[in-house]
């Protein structure tokens, strides 16, 4: 399609003798006359560059694509290119054959090619002098719309110049960075000064870091230097649209990959909102645009409702959630909003509406811009040039008007609330009537002293009383609230996030008034009310397969191992939050809760393994032989954990014979497999920053404590062959591989269901146990109550009857319900007694979920607080406390009945 035939608007002439001269003197007719007399006719910039570039033109017009990429290839002619360049552009955007896009696509490309043309000719000579060599680092960052690829008709350009210095010496990098200096500032003069034909680009180098004190280039060390000390929200967000545009562009992304968690922080920031609004009432108060929306000269970008609160919204929530949600991180504008609705953060009906509020904005800008060529962005204030503007759009002045004043009111009205939420307002009542005693503590807390922190504090805590006001236990609900404060390191983050998101004092006062263990936890781990927010957390729940993909995306974005490892303990506390959020609700009970638990950890270990391996690998070698498998004991191997359950592991290898390692520094294979399970444990619980993942124990190990911590596979089976008690032949029923190699799980799999079959000696095993259920009962004897794990008949007694009965039954069943039913069908206990173990075991694994998760030492109901009480009895169904200790005990009394019975028919 021909230029011509793809017009399909065109200005209306302010001046139709103007647009007629200037159509005359080119010789046209037709559509492509109409546009060029309209265009000519209102903008006496577009008329000047007729008159001088008009053949050009002409030509140019019948193939403008490739006229466009051949202007800004030489030095010599950028004022001339650009004045081209900005001719038929304009024509293309006022005759609608281009959308916004190309438009703004157009220029950009243009930009490019100038910023590289002038930077070369600026290194030419002192390349030619020898004074910088051709790989000499440099590469320019296009910042803004630039790198958004959005420049409007009469931008200037930001750009970040820095330098890479490679293997040069501290010496060589200052000489090559004075050559560079001397290159960018030529260059700059190139664009930006005014000579014969206008100027091609005004050209801010300002943007760099500390601009104030550095000089126009900047090493890349000196730079990430200053953005992880000192960097500001402003200049994250600046680098949402940067990109390497000109020079070394392999240089420029590794840069940005390195500057990529100063940008995409790990939590959401919603501090970053109110940074963001302060800046935007900084500006329109530098700038005297505070006002209300009156059309006559009102700021298109600057001014309520104007571009730039469009891109400050869009800007900020990529900010506040694009560190947790990678499809946030795109440059422009209108790919922001989509990219936002897509992913749920704002609703696609804002999305819309802002998205083409935007585009009506930037084609209104750029007619501003297109009469005279002037950086301006203010509406006119004369009724001649409004006029004057409309015809330029080529409609009526009254609608020009009314959409105009539409589009800004709607911007205004949907950012506005989003960067100044309305809050309730703090009474007097607030101190004087609940919490007093408490409240008046708080200023001192490390999260309330900094200035900023006790100020969003001070516009959440009235929403904060008044729900903690309405709990069951206000006053039990506070002190926990206050436990919450008290734990936390800083608070501005946190307040933020509340403030910006008034469900989460909900969930949170839910929190506080039912569990102070939660409390606590989030006091130490705030950043997991992130996960609330990021659309899945009330999803169904993924499994342990969906969990291990999650983690390996997550783990998968970092190439350092520490880092890897502190992202593994950011997710499993968001999912470990989770998991008791949804017990705590009603959303699931303590058995579905206690099998997440598990898969959760279980898919820690498939998770953290590798990178485990990998580290150490990279110092003493791969595996030898088939590696290594590890074996989840316990309560993990049974798939059913709680929310304070540590792991019980094992770690069996098998050599294939090899004597040592291959690697840099080789070691023996029991060295390298027992220094690879510390490095295990040491990366599953150390406490780093970001907490620990678990609490490990290994005593269920060949020996105990005595024994290696990793075991050689001929060992392990040679051991439980020929040498293990009873007690760990019991422990092997409940053992699951969860993490290793594949060939090596089967075999270890297939070695324990072989030795499970037996043939076992009934009277030995049931004395051997009697025994057991003796010593523990003499080491623990239990506190009864509601305390369900230790005790006769109660959880940990009921267990070991449960390995008993898979024992010698000859079964593989791992889970306790599971080797009731397997000691039923092989006969060894009747079909009744089986159910009364297994509503006994289902009942004290409820209050035994419960307490672990909110309220760990209650034994009464005077111990309990009323939102405790009320999780346990709703998960119970009890009428009281009270009550449900009658239960434990009566549930305990059956249980150990029916157990001792059968130890005692067994062992004849």
């Amino acid at each position: 399609m021909s230029f011509e035939s793809a017009i399909r608007r065109v200005p209306v002439p302010f001046d139709p003798d103007a647009g007629r001269a200037v159509v005359s003197a080119l010789g046209l007719s037709g559509p492509l006359a109409d546009l060029i007399a309209g265009a000519a006719g209102c903008s006496p910039y577009l008329r000047d560059c007729l008159a001088s570039e008009g053949g050009w033109l002409t030509t140019a017009l019948d193939a403008p694509e490739t006229a466009l990429t051949a202007l800004g290839a030489e030095a010599d002619h950028l004022r001339r290119d650009k004045r081209r360049m900005a001719l038929l552009v304009a024509l293309a955007d006022l005759g609608g054959v281009w959308d916004l896009d190309r438009v703004t696509r157009a220029i950009t490309d243009f930009a490019d090619r100038a910023v590289a043309t002038a930077l070369d000719a600026a290194r030419a000579p002192l390349r030619a002098r020898g004074k910088l060599p051709e790989d000499d680092g440099l590469f320019v960052l296009a910042m803004g719309k630039m790198g958004a690829f959005e420049l409007n008709y009469s931008s200037d350009i930001d750009l970040i110049c820095l330098f890479e210095p490679g293997d040069q010496s501290p010496a060589e990098a200052a000489e090559v960075r004075s050559h560079l200096i001397r290159a960018v500032r030529s260059m700059t003069r190139t664009l930006s000064d005014v000579g014969v034909g206008g100027y091609v680009f005004r050209t801010d180098l300002r943007l760099r870091p500390d601009a104030s004190v550095t000089p126009v280039v900047v090493s890349t060390p000196a730079a990430l230097g200053y953005y992880e000390g000192l960097g500001r929200t402003w200049e994250r967000a600046a680098h949402i649209k940067a990109r390497p545009a000109v020079g070394d562009l392999s240089a420029g992304a590794r840069y940005l990959d390195t500057l990529r968690p100063f940008v995409w922080r790990r939590h959401l920031d919603f501090a970053a909102i109110e940074d963001t609004h302060d800046m935007l009432l900084k500006i329109r108060a530098h700038k005297g645009l505070s006002g209300p929306i009156t059309l006559p000269g009102h700021d298109m970008k600057l001014g309520r409702g104007g571009i730039r609160e469009i891109e400050f919204f869009a800007q900020t929530r990529q900010l506040i959630s694009g560190g947790r949600d990678a499809r946030l991180r795109v440059a422009g504008t209108v790919p922001a909003l989509g990219a936002l609705a897509d992913a749920g953060w704002i609703a696609s009906d804002v999305a819309a509406t802002l998205t083409a509020c935007y585009r009506r904005h930037r084609e209104m800008e750029h007619r501003l811009q297109m009469l005279r060529d002037a950086q301006t962005h203010a509406l006119p204030r004369s009724d001649a040039e409004f006029s004057r503007l409309a015809a330029f759009c080529g409609v009526e002045r009254d609608r020009m008007e009314r959409q105009l004043r539409d589009d800004l009111e709607a911007v205004h009205a949907l950012t506005e609330p989003f960067f100044a939420p309305s809050v309730p307002s703090r009474t007097q009542t607030d101190e004087t009537e609940f919490g007093a005693e408490i409240t008046q503590g708080w200023p001192a807390l490390p999260a309330l002293r900094s200035a900023r922190a006790a100020a969003v504090f001070d516009r959440v805590r009235p929403r904060v009383l008044s729900a903690l006001s309405q709990a069951d236990d206000p006053d039990q609900a506070l002190a926990h609230f206050d436990s919450f404060l008290r734990g936390l390191p800083a608070g501005v983050q946190v307040f933020s996030l509340f403030e910006a998101n008034p469900q989460l004092v909900e969930l949170l006062t839910d929190i506080v008034s039912v569990s102070p263990a939660l409390a606590d936890y989030l006091g130490r781990n705030a950043q997991v009310l992130d996960a609330v927010l990021g659309g899945d957390f009330f999803a169904p729940w993924p499994g342990e397969a969906g969990l291990l993909d999650s983690l390996s995306t997550v783990m998968g974005r970092e190439t350092d191992y520490e880092r890897a490892l502190d992202a593994a303990r950011r997710w499993q506390k968001e999912w470990h939050f989770r998991i008791g959020v949804h017990l705590l609700r009603g959303l699931s009970d303590a058995e579905v809760a206690g099998a997440q638990y598990a898969d959760l950890a279980a898919a820690v270990l498939q998770g953290v393994w590798p990178r485990v391996v990998q580290a150490f690998a990279g110092r003493h070698g791969d595996p030898p032989g088939r590696g290594a498998v590890i074996v989840g004991m316990g309560s993990l191997g049974a798939g059913r954990l709680h929310a304070q359950s540590d792991l019980d592991l094992l770690l069996i290898y098998d050599a294939d014979g090899a004597e040592t390692s291959d690697g840099p520094r080789p070691l023996p294979v029991r060295t390298y497999f027992a220094r690879l399970t510390q490095a295990l444990i040491t990366a599953l619980s150390a406490p780093m920053a970001q907490g620990r993942l678990y609490e490990v124990d290994m005593r269920l190990r060949p020996s105990g404590r005595n024994g290696p911590v990793a075991t050689a596979r001929a060992a392990f089976e040679s051991y439980q062959r020929d040498e293990a008690w009873t007690w760990e032949h019991l422990a092997l029923t409940r053992a699951r591989m969860i993490a290793g190699d594949a060939t090596l799980a089967r075999d270890v799999e297939a070695f324990r269901a072989g030795l499970l079959r037996g043939p076992w000696e009934s009277a030995t095993i049931a004395t051997d146990v009697d025994d057991m259920r003796r010593r523990l009962a003499d080491a623990k004897p239990g506190r009864g109550g509601l305390s369900v794990k230790d005790g006769s008949g109660r959880l940990q007694d009921m267990e070991l009857f449960a390995q008993t009965c898979a024992l010698l039954a000859g079964s593989p069943e791992r889970a306790t319900g599971d080797q009731i039913a397997a000691g039923v069908a092989a006969g060894l206990i009747g079909a009744a007694d089986g159910r009364v173990l297994s509503d006994a075991m289902a009942f004290l694994w409820k209050v035994r979920a419960i307490r672990q998760l909110v309220a760990r030492g209650i034994q009464t109901a005077a111990e309990a607080g009323q939102g405790a009480t009320g999780v346990l009895l709703r998960e119970t169904g009890c009428l009281d406390v009270d009550g449900c200790a009658t239960h434990v005990a009566q549930y305990a009394r059956e249980a150990a009945a029916i157990i001792d019975r059968h130890l005692n028919e067994w062992g004849g």
